[in-house]
C-alpha cells in the first residue's frame, strides 16, 4: 500500500506510491496522443476497451447492455494507478522525526463518454447533468464508508491541467482525513457567524464588478484574490454543505450554466487547459458551520512559477474585473438556448 507522508516544513501532506515510479516517458506531458512513428496511442477509455480498465462500479447503460461491455454513456471504475485503496483502517507510522499514514482511501475515474474527443465542453446540458448525477451518487455512495472522510471531485483537462489521458474524464478521490484546503471558511465563520461565500455572493452582487453572469440557482464570478488568470467560481444561492446535496433543479440550471461558460472560455481564451474542482464539506466528521459547497474552474494558461511554489503567494497577470468583464461581454450569445 502507498504512503502519506507529513512535510514537516510546509506542514502538509504527500501522497506517494514508495514501490513503483513512472518511467520519464510515461509522464503526460511527454505524451500527444501519437506514437513516435505517428500511430494513435490505444485508449483504455474508448468503448469497446472495457476489459482494459478494472471492473465498473457504476454505468449509465442502454436498458440491454451488460456490465463490462459496450453499450454505455458514463462509465465509473477504480482508478488502475491510485495511490489510496480502502483496505484496512488508518494507521500512523513514526520512522525518526518523520510521520506517515498508510494510504487508506479511494480513487475512481468517471469516463464522461464512450467517444474519444467529445469533450464535456461539447456535451449537451442533459449529459452535462447525467454527468453531475453521476459525481452525486458516488458522492452519496463513498460517504457512507466511515473511513472516509472528505471526498474530492475534480477534473483535469490538458496535459497543463494534469490531465493523464486525452480521453474526457474526471475523478474522484476518497481522504481519510480533511486536507488543509479552505480554512478559511471555518475561520470566517468562528468570527462573524456567517457563511464566506454567503457573505462573498452579498458582496459580489452589491459591487458588480466581478459578478459574470447570475441564473436562478447560481452566481458565476471571478473571485477576489483569484489565483489563476480568468478563474471564476460558480456558487449556488442555496446554502448547502455538501455538494451530495445537489437537488435536480440546481443540477440543471448548473448543467447548463456550464456548458455556456466552458463554451466561452475554449473559443475567448483559445482552447485552454482547465481543471473543475468542487469544494465541499467534510463527511464523518463532528459538525463545522459554515461550510458552502461550490465549484471552481480555473484555466491553465501559465505554468506554476518559482515564487508560487516558494511562497504560496500566486502571481496573476489578469485582474478578476478585468475578467469578469470580458467575459460579461461575451456570454449572452452562448447562453442563448441553454439558460
Amino acid at each position: 500500500m502507498a504512503e502519506i507522508r507529513r512535510d514537516l516544513l510546509k506542514n502538509n501532506w504527500v501522497a506517494l506510491a514508495p514501490e513503483s515510479a513512472l518511467n520519464p516517458r510515461d509522464f503526460p506531458i511527454k505524451r500527444r496522443g501519437i506514437d513516435p512513428v505517428g500511430n494513435k496511442l490505444f485508449c483504455p477509455f474508448c468503448e469497446g476497451n472495457e476489459a482494459s480498465t478494472p471492473p465498473e462500479i457504476l454505468a449509465v447503460r442502454e436498458d440491454d447492455s451488460a456490465p463490462g461491455l459496450p453499450g454505455w454513456s458514463i462509465r465509473v471504475v477504480p482508478n488502475k494507478f491510485a495511490v489510496f485503496r480502502l483496505e484496512g483502517e488508518l494507521e500512523m507510522h513514526h520512522t525518526g522525526i518523520y510521520q506517515n499514514l498508510n494510504g487508506l482511501g479511494s480513487q475512481e475515474v468517471v469516463i464522461e463518454d464512450p467517444r474519444h474527443g467529445n469533450d464535456i465542453h461539447d456535451f449537451s446540458s442533459a449529459k452535462l447533468a447525467a454527468v453531475f448525477r453521476v459525481w452525486q451518487q458516488r458522492y452519496k455512495e463513498l460517504s457512507g464508508d466511515e473511513r472516509i472522510k472528505y471526498i474530492q471531485i475534480y477534473k483535469n483537462r490538458g496535459i497543463f491541467a494534469g490531465a493523464s489521458q486525452e480521453h474526457s474524464h474526471s475523478q474522484i478521490m476518497g481522504l481519510p482525513f480533511m486536507p488543509r484546503c479552505n480554512s478559511g471558511i471555518v475561520d470566517y465563520f468562528r468570527k462573524n457567524s456567517q457563511c464566506l461565500l454567503c457573505a462573498i455572493m452579498a458582496e459580489e452582487r452589491q459591487t458588480g464588478t466581478r459578478v459574470v453572469y447570475e441564473s436562478d440557482q447560481f452566481l458565476l464570478v471571478c473571485p477576489y484574490a483569484s489565483r489563476f488568470s480568468y478563474e471564476t467560481w460558480m456558487i449556488p444561492k442555496r446554502h448547502t454543505d455538501h455538494y451530495g446535496d445537489i437537488n435536480e433543479e440546481e443540477i440543471a440550471d448548473l448543467a447548463a450554466m456550464c456548458r455556456s461558460y466552458l463554451g466561452m472560455i475554449i473559443d475567448v481564451l483559445q482552447d485552454p487547459a482547465y481543471n473543475l474542482v468542487i469544494n465541499t464539506a467534510p463527511v464523518n466528521s463532528a459538525y463545522q458551520p459554515g461550510y458552502h459547497w461550490f465549484l471552481e474552474i480555473v484555466p491553465r494558461l501559465l505554468v506554476t512559477t518559482g515564487v508560487d511554489i516558494a511562497t504560496g503567494i500566486y502571481t496573476n497577470p489578469v485582474a478578476p474585473e478585468l475578467a469578469a468583464d470580458l467575459f460579461r461581454q461575451q456570454i449572452p450569445k452562448y447562453l442563448q438556448g441553454c439558460i
